[in-house]
């Protein structure tokens, strides 16, 4: 049975997104979206989502209101179950009633799914509480398009001791506030702008009704902005937080798969950062391959993982096959921090690690552990490089390497979302190839990019993309390196 969800998202942070949207989201075999809609909100479609922009950019619709309207009834008759997203909540200057109006015309099941409102959510942001006790008692929020028109009492307006917030109204700043200064406002009133809100892209601009407006061509602001007038503008530098977080202001793409970026996407956003998540690579389990090996496993005396995925994939087989890990006699060894985490994730600890995620740390370590003729089972991508096999097989130790998995080129959900990308951070030479081919490399020249080593940046050096290389090879080297790198931007 189709089904019509008219989804609010909120106003640009992903974290803002409510549960009853993801879920909904999730659900979904066809969505229409519009222009301020974060761009992060379409990862959570399933993959065979068909997907419609819908947006209205200032002075140019890519569709009316009409032939969303009629785009809408005409999928949900197909049987679609239909997304409706929208930045901020559908039913505050959304225009999701009119589209809910041509759903019941046509007898289409429907639900709304509220999502938190740009005008309290981008204030909050900024610093500034939308009302304040002894400032503001009140709040009024005006669709800043209809500022020309007769619809607006400004005379109302100018009159209120409360909070004013004009939404899309950025063309009309100037008649907004010769309107309000002409029905008795005081000039000295304090005004701000914030432009893109919650988002690294926020920027903000506080002046008073008298001087807003030069402030705001010189700081070069542009759609979508918040206007807000009332005294609790004042208060914007007390109640600062997002902007003075360390990362603020940076968008930062990882292209790992989505299951590896969300510990370091959790980090990066804790400090500031607005994440864009490329998946890059997907991971494909040949898992099977190890049938061959199941009833032998115990008889190894070195099991040698070089990255999470094999760790993953390995156990997971394991838990399938209801093999009892307890029979498991050999030492277990990893490459890197992360590699080493999986394992004590799994109620394992190494015998043996390489501090940092390169081959030949791992190496180095396991020489003098190993023993001619001793057993050793490689788990590892197809893709995984030759350097740790063939050195491990001139120490004398009989080898077993098998390919657990392989890396395949991720699908590109909004491409358009790589335009708001400062940095990128790569972590492995198929990333960089997979993004090349996603992308251009001409488009990955545009900006800063930072690689987890030196074998991640040798396919870089070859494309001639300059980069900075993490001294520390991890997601804790990368933090560093990034934090470096805007300290040295702020100097």
């Amino acid at each position: 049975m189709s089904q019509v969800y008219i989804i609010g998202t909120g106003p640009g942070d992903e974290e803002l997104l409510t549960l009853k949207a993801v879920k909904a989201l999730k659900k979904c075999t066809a969505v229409l979206y519009d222009r301020l809609v974060s761009n992060n909100i379409l990862n959570y479609l399933n993959e065979n989502c068909e997907v419609y922009y819908c947006g209205k950019e200032p002075g140019a619709h890519s569709k009316t209101q009409e032939e969303i309207n009629e785009l809408l009834v005409e999928l949900a008759k197909k049987g679609h179950i239909v997304g409706r997203i929208k930045g901020g909540d559908p039913y505050v200057f959304g225009r999701g009633g009119e589209e809910v109006l041509e759903l019941r015309k046509e007898n289409i099941s429907f639900e709304v799914v509220p999502g938190v409102t740009s005008p309290i959510a981008v204030l909050n942001y900024a610093g500034i509480p939308i009302t304040h006790r002894g400032i503001a008692q009140s709040f009024h929020v005006v669709t800043g398009k209809s500022a020309q028109d007769l619809n607006v009492n400004f005379k109302a307006l100018a009159g209120e001791q409360g909070t004013l917030v004009f939404m899309m109204g950025l063309s009309n700043l100037d008649n907004i506030i010769s309107q309000l200064i002409a029905n008795g406002k005081s000039p000295l009133t304090p005004c701000g702008v914030v432009m893109r809100g919650t988002s690294a892209k926020q920027k903000k601009v506080i002046g008073t009704l008298e001087n807003i407006s030069e402030k705001v061509k010189a700081a070069n602001l542009k759609s979508p902005c918040i206007i807000v007038v009332g005294e609790v503008v004042t208060l914007n530098e007390s109640l600062s937080w997002y902007e003075n977080k360390p990362l603020f202001g940076k968008n930062i793409c990882i292209t790992r798969t989505k299951k590896q970026s969300e510990n370091l996407k959790e980090k990066l956003v804790k400090m500031g950062a607005e994440v864009t998540s490329f998946n890059a690579i997907e991971i494909e389990s040949c898992a099977e391959k190890l049938d061959e090996y199941l009833n032998t496993i115990e008889n190894y005396d070195h099991i040698v993982f070089t990255s999470v995925n094999s760790v993953e994939i390995f156990f997971d087989y394991l838990v399938e096959k209801a093999y009892d890990v307890r029979r498991i006699k050999a030492k277990i060894s990893a490459i890197g921090r992360a590699t080493e985490r999986a394992l004590n994730n799994r109620g394992i600890v190494c015998f043996a690690k390489a501090k940092e995620f390169v081959g030949e740390g791992l190496v180095s370590i396991l020489k003098p552990n190993l023993k001619v003729n001793e057993k050793l089972l490689l788990p590892c991508s197809a893709k995984s490089r030759q350097y740790i096999y063939e050195e491990l097989v001139r120490t004398g130790v009989e080898v077993d390497r098998v390919f657990i998995y392989d890396t395949i080129c991720g699908k590109v959900v909004n491409k358009k979302s790589f335009e708001e990308v400062d940095i990128v951070f790569f972590t492995s030479p198929s990333t960089v190839k997979n993004m090349v081919d996603m992308l251009g490399i001409d488009e990955i020249k545009k900006k800063q990019v930072i690689a987890i080593g030196p074998k991640t940046n040798e396919p870089l050096i070859e494309l001639g993309i300059e980069a900075y290389v993490c001294k520390e090879h991890s997601e804790d080297g990368f933090l560093k390196e990034i934090e470096n790198l805007l300290l040295r931007e702020r100097k």
